[in-house]
């Protein structure tokens, strides 16, 4: 298959790296453009990953209003500045925003999940009548993947992004991480909704 510059373009703009590099993946996929497409995701995400122990303290906070009802304050944070400003990254933390407003996550992720809440679910599973006939290892198993699932939907990084639900949010952060070329991160976030305390 022929290389098109058509599909060169369209690369680089789906996956945020220059022109060469768009052109080399097509040249290498023998001009399969969503073969070429998958090597530069993977290649994109691997990156993604080894910057995200970079420190991410620029950014901004974001805010989104659904309807007069429901209020969300989101901080995200990128390395510097100049991502800070740029559409895509602005763009994120919108959608991020929105993400919130739909989910109703309580904690960014799994690491904000204090301890004693943590042991007071899994007390409540381990209490359940279905365990008391299994096995005590097979017990702890089942009771990991049912604390697994009950905080999965509670934690922002884990839902189901509401934008394209074949992913996550973790995995949405992940690709803009890759096209952006900067670590990202989501801090804090507080989500109001009319008629609704804590």
């Amino acid at each position: 298959m022929a290389v098109t510059i058509e599909d060169i373009k369209k690369l680089k703009e789906l996956t945020g790296v220059g022109l060469t590099d768009a052109k080399q993946a097509l040249v290498e996929a023998d001009g399969d453009f969503d073969k070429a497409l998958e090597e530069m995701r993977k290649k994109g995400l691997t990156k993604a990953q080894k910057k995200g122990d970079r420190e991410a303290r620029a950014g901004l906070v974001e805010s989104y209003v659904h309807d007069g009802r429901i209020g969300v304050v989101v901080e995200v944070n990128c390395e510097t500045d100049f991502v800070a400003r740029v559409e895509g990254f602005k763009e994120l933390a919108h959608q991020i925003a929105m993400q919130i407003a739909a989910m109703a996550p309580t904690y960014v992720s799994e690491d904000d999940i204090p301890a004693e809440e943590r042991d007071r679910v899994k007390a409540e599973l381990m209490a359940s009548d279905d365990l008391a006939k299994k096995p005590e290892d097979m017990r702890e198993k089942i009771v990991e993947g049912r604390l697994s699932k009950h905080f999965a939907e509670q934690c922002l990084m884990n839902q189901g992004y509401v934008l394209d639900d074949s992913k996550t949010v973790r995995d949405h952060v992940t690709e803009s991480i890759a096209k952006l070329g900067e670590n990202i991160v989501i801090r804090q976030f507080k989500r109001i909704e009319l008629g609704v305390s804590e």
